[in-house]
């Protein structure tokens, strides 16, 4: 009677490991295995990592706690989980990007939670009762962001003066069922599409052409054509857009005319902080009937009556409350790529906003943009937070209207002409990619664009108390002056030119503050920003060349791009002939050089770098020719596409001052050497003009 027990024990245990969770694991294990191995995971197979993991886990502790289990069993249930556990590492090994999903942060989908719940229920376990889930679009502040929540106080006076949303009348759309692809997992065939779908097509959906007369640019300003065509678009009623024009052609002005022709106000825009000052110039100089707000630190200046509201990344976590309950009927985020980490604080952020922005909007479209030369730098799966952000998909599948279209097409994965008609339907929602080279006849040959930037740091402050300090230096010697024989013989006008001619004059000598150690300083103060605008142009558009006048300037913004792994060259004034031809060799014939990082001085001339056609100015110079001499290194002949150069200005400093003056210099060639009428009312230097300047200054405030 014994024997037979004995032959029937083998297939007991045989159907006991055959039962419960650590066979569904197993299976499941195997699948995010083969998908590892195909390259990146599928969404789909990412998920099931994760609950995998976590189940794993929770046996793994209920195996060694349950009194129940014999030794025996215990070691067997622990050595197959530890045969689980080795395939999720070979896994994560293949496809590095699951190592994210095993950090104690990191959440768990709705999807995983339905898949734990289902799995669970297979394996005949006990379901543990799961706390209500916030809606993402609720969960705008993370509860260990609650603590640093400002409220600015002009942002109460704008609340109490409105405080109900627009009511949304609009009638909800007509639910269209999903039959062809309701079972198919669509996120990664869409971004497989990118890569072997585009059958030599540019990335750019259908535009209407441009309209005859340009109604939109304001007196004395006028569109180009491709600006002109994307803004028809807007018009049609579009409103969700990938802008992935090249630097250079305008994105910043689209989607400040964009706002005004969708009536997006108030329109939120989010940017880096290099770029900051120079959205709301823009929005005055293509909307002056519009007001814009720059947010800084706490936001205790702002005005909350504006129309537009610009915030750089580093402060919006402080912002996310009241900024969920503005109201906000558009939302532009600018060098998108920056919110490609999905499990980044800023990328979660921007997206916490975008959702609650959509459902606060009447009809859920509110104007969204996310604005990029760069919207892929490692590979396609970056498509993912900006398709989020533009609401064309959600955590897991395609948002309902992205479902639709692909539906439309009648297809597929499984179908030969599923990438392809899938590529053309992500595009028509609206990728809009143009290239200079492709609107060159729309672009002048040479332009430069001011872009100022804030100094809100301490030597920011310590630039702004010198230039006070050498204005208070001079207005005493402008007052002695006055009660002196001077001040009755002289003019007011050239009583400050003589004193201001004096201090040039002792600025060589002397040791404390004067215009050319105070120059200096912005120099330095704007090194970092420069290098930060240079690298993300690289990362854009290719080669850069970079131009600074200081040495220390030079070296700060070598340093600022070997962090960020772009290699450069250099050319400075005390290398050898041989040297320097070795390193603009490099910089135009070797592709991984990305920038050069040149003196104004002593590559200003004879030097030939026109592999780039963008130039970022990092210091000014003293005279326009020696900033024309430098941007000439790049358009000169045998440059195809029109040259681009960024001069960073320092804002509300004597930088924006010697950058004005620079231009009316350029007035005096332009006008001796081209014929052009310009103002050339006075032949005083850069210098002496900044520095009578500082002085009326001085006297309109004492």
């Amino acid at each position: 009677m014994a024997q037979p027990e004995l032959q029937q024990a083998p297939a007991r245990t045989k159907q006991a490991h055959n039962e419960g969770l650590i066979p569904l694991l197993a299976r499941a294990v195997r699948e995010v295995e083969a998908s590892a191995q195909r390259g990146k995971a599928t969404p789909m197979n990412r998920t099931k990592f994760q609950v995998i993991a976590l189940l794993m886990r929770d046996e793994r502790a209920r195996a060694k706690s349950d009194p129940n289990l014999s030794d025996g069993d215990r070691a067997e249930t622990l050595k197959r989980l530890d045969g689980i556990a080795s395939i999720l590492a070979k896994a994560a090994a293949r496809d590095t990007s699951l190592i994210t999903l095993l950090e104690p942060e990191a959440t768990l989908s709705e999807a995983g939670r339905k898949l734990r719940r289902s799995l669970m229920e297979t394996a005949g376990l006990e379901v543990p009762q799961e706390e209500p889930v916030a809606a993402p679009a609720e969960a705008i502040v993370p509860p260990e962001l609650a603590e640093r929540q400002v409220l600015p106080p002009t942002v109460i006076a704008r609340q109490r003066s409105n405080p109900f949303l627009a009511p949304d009348l609009t009638p909800l759309p007509a639910k269209r069922p999903v039959v062809r692809l309701a079972s198919w997992e669509l996120l990664g065939p869409l971004f497989k599409s990118f890569e072997q779908g585009a059958g030599g097509k540019a990335a750019c959906m259908p535009l209407p052409e441009a309209p005859p007369v340009d109604r939109l640019a304001p007196r004395g300003h006028e569109l180009m054509r491709h600006q002109s065509r994307f803004l028809e678009s807007v018009g049609n009623g579009h409103r969700s857009f990938l802008l992935a024009d090249e630097p250079g052609l305008g994105k910043t002005a689209q989607s400040v005319l964009a706002a005004s022709v969708a009536n997006a106000y108030p329109l939120l825009v989010v940017v880096p902080n290099v770029v900051k000052m120079n959205w709301a110039r823009e929005v005055h100089r293509w909307t002056p009937q519009r007001r814009a707000t720059v947010i800084q630190g706490d936001g205790q200046n702002l005005d909350a009556f504006a129309d537009v509201f610009v915030v750089n990344y580093e402060i919006l976590d402080r912002h996310l409350s009241w900024i969920g309950k503005m109201g906000f009927r558009g939302m532009v985020v600018d060098e998108a790529h920056m919110i490609k980490n999905l499990q980044s604080q800023r990328s979660k952020n921007v997206l916490a906003i975008a959702d609650r922005i959509r459902k606060n909007t009447p009809g859920g479209k509110p104007l969204m943009m996310a604005l990029t030369g760069t919207p892929l730098i490692n590979d396609v799966d970056d498509f993912r937070a900006i398709w989020r952000f533009l609401g064309w998909t959600d955590e897991a599948k395609p948002a309902p209207e992205l479902m639709h279209r692909l539906e439309d097409t009648g297809l597929t994965p499984a179908d030969p002409g599923f990438y392809a008609a899938a590529r053309e339907t992500v595009i028509d929602m609206g990728i809009v990619r143009r290239k200079k080279v492709d609107v060159a006849a729309d672009l002048p040959a040479k332009r430069v664009v001011d872009l100022p930037v804030e100094l809100d740091d301490d030597l920011g402050r310590s630039i702004r108390q010198a230039e006070e300090e050498l204005g208070r230096k001079m207005l005493e010697r402008y007052n002695r002056s006055l009660t002196g024989r001077l001040g009755t013989e002289l003019s007011t006008e050239a009583l400050i030119r003589m004193i201001a001619s004096q201090e040039l004059e002792e600025s060589g000598s002397q040791k404390g503050i004067n215009v050319f150690t105070m120059v200096r300083q912005i120099g330095q103060a704007k090194a970092s920003l420069a290098a930060d605008y240079a690298a993300q142009l690289a990362r854009s558009v290719g080669k850069v060349v970079f131009f600074a006048k200081h040495i220390d300037v030079m070296d700060a913004a070598e340093a600022a791009f070997a962090e960020r792994s772009l290699r450069t060259i250099s050319i400075r004034g005390d290398q050898t002939s041989e040297s320097r031809q070795a390193q603009i060799d490099a910089f135009n014939n070797d592709p991984a050089v990305s920038i050069a990082v040149c003196s104004l001085t002593a590559a200003g001339v004879g030097v030939n770098l026109q592999a780039s056609s963008n130039v970022v100015l990092a210091e000014l110079s003293w005279t326009d020719a020696e900033q024309t001499q430098a941007i000439d290194r790049v358009h000169r002949i045998g440059q195809e596409e029109p040259v681009t150069a960024w001069r960073i200005i320092a804002a509300h400093t004597i930088d924006s001052k010697i950058a004005e003056l620079i231009d009316s210099k350029a007035g005096l060639a332009s006008r001796a050497l081209d014929g052009n009428e310009a103002d050339t009312s006075t032949g005083n230097s850069v210098q002496l003009e900044a520095l009578i300047h500082l002085l009326k200054s001085a006297i309109a405030s004492s």
